[in-house]
């Protein structure tokens, strides 16, 4: 395709669509724009492009010929050109462009400067004039560009102007009366390669918006399976993303030394089960430290209503607990500030068990003001946990691992092997700030540090 006109701009992916449906410059430069300042978008080249196809394009007129000037010409008598111009129009003398024939140049020659000069630009009409002399202005060096206005001295005698400038070319108006179908976009790609079977190429509708859409469909091939979600997961998933979009979620982290927890469960745990007939876990150990850090830090246990901050007197703890379908539900621990270790541990299993069972109520799972997870049961070191709304905290522990460590002492740093675990705390930060989250996860993880490992659990007899 020849370069396009200097007072119209054409953007590469124009250029090389019309390059590819042998759209012609002429023709480009007839295609009304929709864009900016008159540009040809891609949908008008597009559009262009189907028409002419259907057949819906009328013919257009071939450019005119621009005769090419020789280096040297001897001045030719100026005859009068085809009698298809309109009559000349007299007025004073002015500057004016070369007519062009609208056939083919035979025996009657025109005027040619007697130097090298650019191609003079087509003009559909003109009258017929008394010959001019042309008056070239000599350069040291001409050089290789357009010359877009020759400069011309007219002849004292009267000349002929052209009787109107060249009138524009009316669109070509558009006859197709169903909507136009929006374009796929294809996403590129760095360098073009196979893709395998197993995979899918995903297109994406054009949207005016410029957000993102999901498919509608997608096309199953290969070894696949299909498994429909069941309502508890959807309404998880609705859950977790609406948490995502409400929330501007921050997570801090802390190790903990562990060591007197499992030391003083390890002494404990066979007499507890003889006496309370129930197990002791660390989840209620967990939830025993925690309540104690909530207190100091009444703000991770609210929520937030608009503009309010509502601070919960009850601290009601839930804790996510895996169903054997694979789902998650998180039934909650009422008044767990009110409970001891026993009391703890009876709330966890039972809840535990009731979950597994399906035999959860459903005042069970609702009045929650805080949340824990434990990661660590699937072997986890740590997580980033979404929070349970309207809450505005929650706290995932990871699992425990023995890992040698320095023990800071009053006689001096040593090693030893200590149980170590992470603790994550994802936060609101719309109520909840860094220091405060980073504190309150702190406070967390001294609570289990310092645990008694004397610690009495049935003083209560």
């Amino acid at each position: 395709m020849a370069k396009p006109a200097a007072n119209r701009f054409y953007s590469p992916l124009v250029l090389n669509i019309a390059n590819s449906e042998g759209v012609s410059l002429s023709e480009l430069e007839r295609i009304p724009g929709t864009g900016s300042d008159g540009r040809v978008s891609k949908r008008d080249i597009l559009q262009y492009v189907a028409d002419k196809k259907a057949g819906r394009i009328p013919a257009i007129q071939q450019p005119l010929l621009v005769v090419q000037p020789t280096t040297q010409a001897t001045p030719q008598p100026y005859q009068q050109p085809a009698p298809t111009y309109t009559a000349p129009v007299e007025t004073t003398p002015a500057p004016m462009l070369v007519a062009q024939p609208t056939s083919p140049p035979t025996s009657q020659p025109i005027v040619q400067p007697t130097a090298q000069t650019e191609p003079v630009a087509p003009v559909e009409r003109f009258a017929a004039p008394t010959p001019p002399q042309l008056v070239v202005q000599p350069t040291a060096q001409q050089e290789n560009k357009p010359v877009t206005e020759p400069v011309y001295q007219a002849a004292p005698q009267p000349v002929a102007q052209p009787t109107a400038q060249s009138a524009p070319i009316a669109p070509v108006q558009q006859t197709i009366a169903a909507p136009q179908q929006p374009l796929l976009v294809a996403q590129p790609t760095a360098q073009s390669s196979p893709v395998p079977p197993s995979q899918d190429i995903v297109y994406s509708t054009a949207q005016s918006s410029g957000k993102f859409s999901e498919p509608s469909s997608v096309v199953v091939s290969g070894e696949t399976e299909i498994v429909e979600m069941d309502r508890m997961r959807k309404l998880i998933a609705k859950h977790m993303v609406d948490s995502k979009a409400t929330s501007p979620h921050v997570t801090s982290f802390a190790e903990a030394d562990v060591t007197n927890m499992v030391m003083w469960r390890e002494k404990v745990k066979k007499e507890f089960e003889q006496r309370e007939g129930t197990k002791l876990t660390f989840t209620p150990m967990f939830v025993e430290c925690l309540v104690k850090a909530m207190k100091r830090f009444p703000l991770v246990n609210c929520s937030l209503n608009g503009d309010q901050i509502i601070i919960k007197k009850d601290i009601n703890i839930g804790m996510a607990t895996a169903l054997p379908s694979g789902n998650l539900i998180v039934p909650v621990i009422k008044g767990a500030d009110q409970l001891n270790i026993v009391g703890l541990s009876k709330s966890v299993n039972g809840l535990a068990d009731a979950a597994r069972n399906g035999k959860l109520k459903p005042e069970d799972t609702t009045g929650g003001t805080f949340t824990l997870t434990n990661v660590g049961t699937f072997g986890s070191l740590m997580g980033t946990p979404i929070i349970n709304q309207p809450q505005v905290a929650i706290m995932a522990v990871g699992a425990i691992k023995k890992r040698a460590v320095v023990i800071e002492s009053a006689e001096g740093d040593t090693i030893g092997i200590r149980h170590m675990m992470y603790l994550s705390l994802s936060y609101d930060h719309r109520i909840v700030d860094g220091s405060i989250g980073a504190s309150f996860l702190t406070a967390v993880a001294k609570e289990f540090e310092q645990w008694d490992v004397n610690k009495q659990w049935f003083h209560y007899l």
